[in-house]
């Protein structure tokens, strides 16, 4: 099975567990460059729980996809665990969702502008069970660094999901 399918393959069971449950999620992703909502959508029948999401890969695309402002930034950078709770919780309330997914870093071949080398990500799940992590692949490898932040976006989703006993049917 190829990483791609792998990938989808998780959304699904992501996707089974909330349309079990009946609960939504909402994602705001940066540098997966929207894998973890295409892997969410892979699963027919996904508008029961995928609400929507937004690849926030720039500062304008965040200025012209989400209502957040300088005021609820203030002492955050991009690529850091506090934003990407700040875009998870973001997400889960303006979609009115009962999960907000976030990921955030820096894809490569190069770091970010912040500092953080290739291969890095945050992660971020808002809901009934929150969850943070971050990511260093030590991989300079654009591609397989975006399939790898995704895994472990949807892979933090799954266990927020299963810690809050969620399960698929």
């Amino acid at each position: 099975m190829s990483d791609l399918q792998q990938l989808f393959a998780l959304g699904c069971r992501v996707g089974d567990r909330l349309a079990a449950a009946g609960q939504t999620v909402a994602v705001a992703e940066s540098s997966a460059g929207g894998l973890v909502s295409a892997a969410l959508l892979a699963r027919a029948g996904a508008s029961a729980y995928y609400l929507g999401g937004a690849v926030l890969y720039t500062r304008r695309s965040r200025r012209l996809l989400t209502t957040l402002t300088a005021d609820d930034l203030a002492g955050m950078r991009s690529s850091s665990p506090p934003y990407a709770q700040c875009l998870a919780q973001h997400q889960r309330a303006r979609f009115k969702a009962d999960w907000g997914l976030a990921e955030t870093g820096a894809a490569g071949p190069d770091g970010n502008p912040y500092g953080d080398p290739a291969g890095h990500s945050c992660l971020a799940v808002d809901g009934a069970v929150p969850r943070a992590r971050t990511l260093r692949t030590d991989s300079n490898d654009r591609q397989a660094n975006m399939l790898a932040f995704a895994a472990a976006a949807l892979g933090l989703l799954d266990e927020a999901l299963a810690a809050a006993g969620l399960t698929a049917r």
